[in-house]
């Protein structure tokens, strides 16, 4: 798989986290490591038989502890810090600041060994930090203070991970399988947890368990594999400008399925993320041209 094709299947993630919202208001009154046990179960069953379809059992045994504690924690954090965010605060706003990851992959990734953070890459990073901004600030009328505490849930969830993408890069020769370890990982320790701090919940209804069982199968399954590849063998930068497209589609979702109203906020902060995206997108497209030759 070249730079071009791995990319690619990084892009299915940002299309799959498009449904993480949605999936997660529909899941309620869940709570948040009770979710995290499930949907992580779930998910890692899935990895699991995958890898033993694959023949790639034989490769987990390969990989170092501190890449199964680095993973573990990293996607245990990031959903257990989103789902108590959600939980907290509406969905649309708290969604939209947990969506600055992309703004911080494309920043963070100038640190890394090979990469260089361009002129290109700031401008469109601070474009599309606007155009969240806009969202979630409903155009300059603030906050409101009873979800301060869901506001930062999220902006603390920003920042796990676009850390754990970044640093994932580190760690390119572990390979896709281990995620599979990440995702049992994440889930034995979210269970003793959930029952520590958390009182029971399921699901009460059977789209309840279908919102549940959708968030195991795509955004806290599915989409961890392939943005696993694209991370560690794609254009880091330009998968953290196309995930701009990421906030603005998940509102979409959750404006169309009658969960957070239409504005005309939305409309020019589609143009900033859109535009900000682009602007990150061709600077790493004229960065890839020019190191050719063309």
């Amino acid at each position: 798989m070249n730079r071009t094709q791995a990319t690619g299947v990084g892009f299915i993630a940002v299309i799959l986290w498009a449904l993480l919202a949605l999936l997660t208001v529909g899941s309620a009154p869940t709570p948040p490591l009770l979710l995290n046990t499930i949907c992580f179960a779930i998910g890692g069953t899935c990895g699991l038989i995958w890898t033993h379809l694959s023949g790639g059992l034989r490769l987990l045994l390969r990989v170092r502890w501190y890449v199964y504690v680095f993973g573990t924690l990293g996607l245990f954090g990031y959903h257990a810090l989103y789902f108590s965010a959600l939980r907290l605060a509406p969905a649309a706003e708290a969604g939209l600041i947990a969506y600055l990851w992309p703004l911080l992959i494309v920043l963070l990734s100038g640190l890394l060994p090979g990469e260089r953070l361009r002129g290109g890459h700031v401008i469109g990073a601070v474009i599309g930090f606007a155009g969240a901004a806009l969202i979630v600030t409903g155009g300059g009328g603030g906050f409101q203070a009873q979800y301060a505490l869901g506001y930062g849930l999220a902006l603390v969830c920003a920042l796990t991970w676009s850390s754990y993408s970044v640093l994932s890069r580190l760690l390119g020769d572990a390979p896709t399988q281990s995620v599979t370890v990440f995702c049992l990982g994440a889930a034995l320790l979210s269970l003793p947890l959930h029952l520590i701090f958390e009182q029971t919940v399921l699901p009460q209804t059977v789209t309840g368990w279908g919102a549940t069982i959708l968030l195991g199968l795509g955004p806290v399954g599915l989409a961890f594999f392939v943005w696993d590849i694209g991370v560690k063998r794609g254009d880091i930068q330009l998968l953290g400008a196309a995930s701009y497209a990421a906030p603005l589609l998940s509102t979409c979702v959750l404006v169309l399925a009658g969960v957070a109203p239409l504005s005309t906020t939305l409309g020019l902060a589609a143009l900033l993320i859109t535009g900000g995206a682009v602007v990150a997108a061709r600077a790493s497209f004229a960065a890839g041209f020019n190191s050719t030759g063309g």
